[in-house]
């Protein structure tokens, strides 16, 4: 078998499963060996019959010596499968409940494998709903029962049983063609199993001490490979030709002139990124950092900077964005802040193609065969990509929200220029271990103040009695001060299988019809084309509407000044970067603004995790909050945006994080003595390069 192959190489069964199993992330066969389990049930403690006591946990092996179907009419079951198995020592009854098929599959006769909780009833000890296995010729090791057994992350059709035995059959097949990889000192210093032994005891540990052994050595491996990923991207880009250093001495009274207009104080930590960056633009190697701030932290006005520096050098800038309304907000803030310097700025969306607006504040719709109009900034969404768009001296390309944007992407919007400077953006809180892992390649900025005179935004977790009082205190803030308020929900339309949750569509007529009557309402979300959203958010800036029900589409990008109130429901579905993010639509202007998460669910109501929504207000310390206290796997809620999902390693490990750090440098500089790591760590790199 080759472990490489795609799994619809496989046999009838695995072509059916391709798309199930592709949601688990397993295309080829070995991603089923690094399909780790989550947690094993234990039931390694085999009995005879006899023997059993009411409460244990237990395997019992014996023949299947009575089954059949017992239909009932008073209840809302439809049959119960009753079934008695047997050895040498005694007797014991089985139940389970609409499983007709069992009569077939575990006939009178079949040697069995039985496990799950020992009960007693009126008829003496039994076991209801036990997991089972029929043991054919004499088979000692059962797979499904009598050991520690693997749990895996599932999906619909898709079962811990039946990925258990996949997996079984792989490593029994392909365990020796598995080669180590680490160097055997490295092995030796941590104390670490051999990658056979580390991938076997994972799925199939003999206790619970070889499983812990083994995933702490697959998850350095995780790490390790991410960490020489990024230091290869480095070198890489060390080595590739010369960027075009631009001149920041000759231009610098124009610089503090464009300072000192603006309408507020950069923040210290603004002062510091903006002398790394133009320290970076300074050098003839292209720059390649990341800028990460918090919501409302200034990043904009600090790329502004940039790229009117790289205007004064007579170069162009690009700068791309992830939705068609943050590229449209960035056209507005840099529009209005370098037009009157006498920056042409351009913007180019799916439904806009491109427009430009001149130093006279004039907007034109543009062919892309049209070459009398090079703005000096073009601003746009992944449509700058475009083969139609070119640049004559593109020397600057920044990225926001850079994570929701592949690797590949990025390649391209760069290769528009000729070793342009490159600069990242994130409004996303990621914990400072887990940028340096992520982004080992990029030099990190932190913009780690808010503006001065921004307010903290008032933040209060509701309890469902007092929902409608809070629905008349909205009501009553709304007109006493003559502002407006965001209600977020998760979805767009209801759902069969979460009716609890509350959609935007159902929750906009209820509001509008029942709650808020007398008042104008809004709806906005994700399935409305560009047009109709950009409509909608100009008509709530201007005061059409007092308040918008949304989706979390407007999580980024939206600047309603006269906005003060947030409400969010279903609040725990939401990681805390994210209700983060969604609490600084609010809170930009002078007035006292405010955010409500509300949620129906009483373990939330006590959760930690939503508590320090109402004492924590930086971003970077709710990631550090919701990494401890949910892992990585839901930072950043509902969809992940470009963080990568671990499989064995942990983000919050820190300890793990700085030892992988460490060994990855001293590894690099070293690492074509050592082929099949130097192998492994291009595999790494080239799925990364793989287009979103």
């Amino acid at each position: 078998m080759n472990l490489q192959a795609p799994i619809t190489d496989g046999n009838r069964a695995l072509k059916m499963y391709a798309r199930r199993l592709e949601k688990l992330g397993i295309i080829k066969f070995e991603d089923f060996l690094f399909h780790f389990p989550t947690r094993y049930d234990d039931y390694s403690l085999i009995s005879k019959i006899s023997d059993v006591q009411p409460g244990e946990v237990v395997t019992v092996q014996g023949k299947i010596t009575d089954i059949k179907n017992q239909y009932v009419r008073s209840t809302r079951l439809k049959n119960i499968q009753k079934a008695v198995i047997e050895d040498e020592t005694g007797k014991l009854e089985l139940t389970w409940f609409n499983q007709s098929f069992l009569v077939k599959n575990l006939p009178i006769g079949a040697d069995v494998s039985i496990s799950g909780k020992v009960e007693l009833s009126k008829k003496g000890k039994s076991i209801k709903s036990p997991k089972y296995e029929v043991l054919y010729n004499n088979q000692t090791s059962p797979l499904h029962t009598g050991r520690l057994i693997p749990i895996y992350p599932e999906t619909k059709g898709v079962s811990s049983k039946w990925l258990r035995r996949q997996i079984h059959n792989i490593i029994k097949e392909t365990l020796d063609e598995i080669q180590e990889y680490l160097p055997g000192d490295l092995i030796k210093k941590y104390n670490f199993p051999d990658i056979k032994q580390a991938i076997k005891n994972t799925h199939f540990p003999t206790n619970l001490t070889d499983a812990k052994i083994a995933k702490k050595r697959l998850a350095f491996d995780e790490l390790l490979l991410m960490q020489l990923a990024a230091n290869v991207r480095r070198d890489k880009w060390n080595k590739q030709k010369k960027g075009t250093p631009f001149e920041i001495q000759k231009f610098d009274n124009e610089i503090k002139k464009l300072i000192n207009s603006l309408p507020f104080t950069l923040t210290a930590s603004q002062d510091k990124a903006i002398e790394e960056i133009l320290k970076d633009l300074s050098r003839n190697k292209p720059m390649n950092r990341l800028l990460q701030g918090d919501v409302g932290s200034g990043k904009t006005v600090v790329s502004a900077i940039a790229m009117f520096v790289s205007f004064l050098n007579g170069y162009q800038s690009v700068l791309m964005a992830p939705t068609e309304i943050l590229a449209e907000q960035h056209f507005k803030t840099i529009s209005n802040l370098l037009k009157p310097l006498g920056v042409k700025v351009g913007i180019a969306t799916g439904s806009n193609k491109r427009k430009g607006a001149s130093k006279k504040g004039e907007e034109k719709k543009l062919n892309a065969s049209d070459l009398m109009f090079k703005p000096d900034i073009l601003v746009g969404t992944h449509a700058v990509l475009h083969e139609s768009i070119k640049f004559d001296k593109l020397k600057l390309v920044i990225i926001d929200e850079q994570q929701r944007f592949g690797v590949a992407q990025r390649g391209v919007i760069r290769e528009k220029g000729e070793n342009p400077h490159l600069l990242t953006m994130t409004a996303t809180p990621i914990p400072r271990t887990v940028a340096l892992t992520m982004y080992g390649d990029l030099d990190l900025s932190y913009l780690s103040e808010m503006p001065k005179g921004r307010q903290i935004v008032k933040t209060w977790l509701v309890p469902p009695i007092k929902r409608e009082k809070a629905y008349e205190w909205i009501k009553k803030q709304i007109k006493e001060t003559k502002s407006q308020a965001f209600i977020i929900c998760p979805f767009i339309d209801e759902s069969e299988s979460m009716q609890t949750v509350r959609a935007a569509n159902i929750e906009f007529e209820r509001l509008k019809n029942e709650v808020y009557p007398e008042l104008k309402l809004g709806l906005l979300h994700g399935k409305q084309k560009a047009k109709e959203k950009s409509k909608i958010l100009e008509e709530f800036k201007k005061g059409k509407y007092e308040i918008l029900v949304a989706t979390p589409v407007v999580e980024v990008g939206i600047d309603i000044q006269n906005a003060t109130i947030i409400m969010i429901e279903t609040a725990e579905r939401f990681g805390l970067a994210q209700l983060h993010q969604l609490r600084g639509r609010v809170g930009r202007g002078e007035k006292q603004s405010y955010c409500l998460l509300f949620t129906d669910n009483d373990f939330a109501q006590n959760s930690k995790r939503l508590k320090g929504m109402e004492t924590l207000y930086s971003g970077a310390e709710l990631a550090e909050l919701d990494l401890r206290l949910r892992g990585p796997g839901n930072m950043y809620g509902t969809t992940q945006h470009g963080i990568p999902k671990l499989k064995a390693a942990n983000f919050s490990d820190t300890q793990l994080l700085q030892i992988v750090k460490s060994e990855a440098d001293r590894l690099f500089d070293k690492l074509s003595n050592y082929p099949k790591l130097l192998e492994k760590t291009k595999q790494i790199t080239l799925q990364e390069v793989s287009p979103d």
